[in-house]
């Protein structure tokens, strides 16, 4: 199969100088690209003088994530997109299961591999771990990872089976199915729109799989830490986007209701914790949701919204029951 692995990259030359061997040494099956979001940093001439053999394809300006690889992937010529983000390191022969899985499984669209942690290597890594789910509420969680509790790898995961998303981090999709759903959705600039766009794919019919004998290393938080309020406003933001284009027409508002609720909960925490920054990025994260509603809700149309796959609450799981770890 014709695979392209495309690095997004924004102003880091100092992780390509660190991560982009290991992807071009355990790579051979594939045409290697870096998608350039218009950085500043010398990344280009870096990329274009150290590893002449990687193919450069330059968005005009700093799209983010979601039209980063909207615009880019435009560009690119392949059966399978690889989407791997520019702190991942790759293992030998990483590529392979995921090539096995496509050419056996016509109806499988997306697979994630098995991601840990790299600075900690015997953990899971928070973005990802084995598999997505999300909660009735639409709070993602992990095989592996419960909110901030991330689990040791011990094997527990070591099996090859369906999730409902896969982590952007290292995210495989076939091209004709990504260009059938129309790619990730641009408003969410970044975080969640992996999740959005798997939530799309089931609806129509997709599967989403996870592939444990294909393994890579994830840092994390390398473009944007998770104490950053932009990173609270964007996931605050994006989960209500997403709720808002795929629940369920008859759970559309009172989920929505709810989780707003429960953001307005989270907001208290952060106040109380003197976190008032990351109090003012849920105000503001409300805020943008409103004045794109409208917009939002006439994507639903397209989508014909029929799957919701959890009906428990992972907060009340995780903060009244004290359960730490995945639960389907």
């Amino acid at each position: 199969m014709k695979i392209a692995v495309v690095i997004l990259n924004w102003n880091g030359v100092t992780l390509l100088e660190q991560f982009l061997p290991s992807i071009l040494q355990f790579s051979p099956e594939a045409t290697v690209y870096l998608a350039d979001n218009a950085s500043t940093d010398n990344s280009i001439s870096y990329v274009t003088t150290h590893f002449p053999t990687v193919q450069i394809v330059k968005n005009d300006i700093n799209f983010g994530f979601a039209q980063g690889y909207n615009e880019a992937l435009k560009h690119i010529d392949a059966e399978i997109y690889a989407l791997v983000n520019s702190d991942i390191e790759v293992t030998e022969n990483w590529l392979l299961p995921i090539i096995a899985t496509f050419e056996k499984e016509p109806q499988t669209a997306i697979i994630q591999p098995k991601i840990l942690d790299f600075k900690n290597k015997d953990y899971f890594e928070y973005a990802g771990a084995a598999g997505g789910f999300i909660d009735k509420y639409g709070y993602p969680y992990c095989r592996g990872r419960v909110f901030e509790i991330v689990e040791k790898d011990k094997g527990q995961y070591n099996d090859d089976c369906e999730i409902f998303w896969a982590s952007g981090a290292c995210f495989f999709i076939r091209s004709s199915i990504y260009k059938e759903l129309n790619g990730f959705d641009d408003d969410f600039f970044a975080h969640q729109e992996e999740i959005d766009l798997c939530w799309r794919a089931s609806n129509k019919g997709h599967n989403i799989k996870y592939n444990h004998k294909s393994v890579v290393y994830h840092v994390g938080g390398a473009t944007l830490q998770q104490g950053n309020p932009k990173k609270t406003f964007l996931n605050f933001r994006n989960s209500l986007l997403m709720l808002t284009k795929n629940l369920p027409k008859k759970k559309l508002y009172s989920v929505l209701i709810s989780r707003m609720l429960l953001d307005g909960l989270a907001g208290i925490q952060f106040i109380f914790k003197g976190n008032f920054s990351h109090f003012t990025a849920i105000l503001k994260a409300h805020a943008s949701f409103y004045s794109l509603f409208s917009n939002t809700y006439k994507k639903r149309g397209l989508i014909q919204s029929k799957k919701y796959y959890n009906t428990k609450s992972i907060v009340y799981n995780y903060y009244l029951k004290a359960g730490k770890v995945f639960v389907k």
